[in-house]
């Protein structure tokens, strides 16, 4: 029976990951779930799977948490402290599905254990990618995507040598705003940007894919999970989102990842690795599909990918610098503070402030510096908000 922690139980990657994990409870052993303000789900999947500790990140909640776990000899806790010590547990498989950058550190506990981590959370790479890897190497860990377009890559690439490999090609769907008038952009509304045409997300992330600052990350995180230089990665906007990555060789060939767009299924691979299992995901018609679409990304629509370059030319911990202030000009626009082309405006302004600063970006990759790191970007991108605003 394996041992498995779920970090970011109540979120849609982590519903997803229960869904597969009740369809075969007798196979696994869960020792953690952690959520945040969802203590009605938490409580009722750490109950359905039999958790040893349910941990919510908010620890005005915890007595919440406590009532509803009344009498079920489930161990309950609260904070970030408590989330942190969860990932000390010893499990096999550990699900890194938090949120933002509040998911790097236990992450980085998880691979402390030696754990296989699915890795959901997109910055844990782009803020501290050599920090994470380089933990995982120290500790006999591994990390396994779970993006979509991440694991369409890995799977492409299982058998082949990365020195044939020219260039990786990962899809964005557009978001809800792909067929906009520019001119437009300027009057989205929050609800307009929380529609996604073919995924079933989160908030966030579904703004994030609006604004393409979901592929932004991933383009970062490519970098980092495969150890190619930033020119042999492309972005090619494909609105169907069935292809999710392709993989192109020097002789000239590419390798396609087709599947339907079900987060279970990367999830899955994830899950089972190295095995292939049985899941229950859509069966593709190709023939009723009939066609895909490809485009280039508009820059002009979509500036969050050339910004993800110009970190990645920047390198030290430009990433961490670019996460903090996304994660705050999306809190902006969802406040009504900013309309929505003013997220990257936000972004290039604080990284135009910070990346001058050759003592913060180049400093030693540390948990404690990352965090350090973190915060005043946090804090320039609030006064560039607020000098918006005035």
């Amino acid at each position: 029976m394996r041992r498995i922690s779920i970090f970011g139980a109540t979120g849609s990657i982590g519903q997803n990951t229960i869904d597969l994990i009740a369809r075969a409870p007798d196979a696994y052993n869960v020792v953690a779930l952690t959520g945040a303000g969802n203590i009605a789900q938490l409580a009722q999947d750490a109950r359905r799977l039999g958790a040893d500790i349910a941990v919510t990140a908010h620890d005005h909640l915890l007595d919440d948490l406590r009532e509803a776990l009344h009498g079920s000899g489930i161990d309950c806790a609260a904070g970030t402290d408590a989330i942190r010590e969860a990932a000390t547990r010893p499990v096999d498989w550990v699900m890194s599905a938090i949120v933002g950058a509040a998911g790097l550190a236990p992450g980085i506990e998880a691979l402390k254990q030696g754990a296989t981590l699915a890795l959901a959370n997109k910055e844990s790479l782009v803020c501290a990618g050599s920090l994470m890897l380089h933990t995982a190497q120290a500790h006999g860990a591994a990390i396994l995507p779970v993006d979509s377009e991440h694991s369409a890559v890995f799977q492409a690439l299982i058998g082949e040598d990365m020195a044939a490999v020219e260039r990786i090609i990962i899809t964005a769907s557009g978001g809800a705003f792909r067929d906009w008038p520019l001119e437009k952009l300027a009057d989205a509304t929050l609800e307009q940007a929380s529609s996604h045409p073919n995924w079933d997300m989160g908030q966030r992330i579904t703004i994030d894919s609006a604004s393409m600052f979901n592929k932004a990350m991933e383009v970062i995180e490519t970098r980092e999970y495969f150890g190619i230089y930033p020119s042999q990665i492309e972005v090619l906007v494909h609105p169907q989102s069935m292809i999710h990555a392709l993989v192109g060789f020097n002789d000239g060939a590419l390798m396609a990842h087709i599947g339907p767009p079900d987060m279970r299924h990367a999830i899955g691979f994830a899950l089972h690795h190295p095995q292939r299992r049985t899941l229950p995901v859509e069966r593709l018609d190709l023939a009723k599909i009939g066609s895909f679409e490809f485009r280039a990304p508009d820059e002009a629509r979509w500036p969050a990918l050339r910004l993800a370059r110009e970190v990645m030319a920047r390198g030290g911990m430009a990433g961490a610098v670019f996460n903090a202030a996304k994660e705050v000009a999306l809190d902006g626009f969802i406040d009504g503070h900013l309309r929505f082309p003013q997220m990257a405006q936000v972004v290039e302004d604080t990284l135009e402030q910070l990346n001058s600063d050759n003592n913060v970006i180049d400093a030693t990759m540390t948990l404690d510096n990352v965090a350090q790191v973190d915060h005043l970007a946090r804090q320039a991108a609030k006064a560039v908000i607020k000098k918006r605003a005035g």
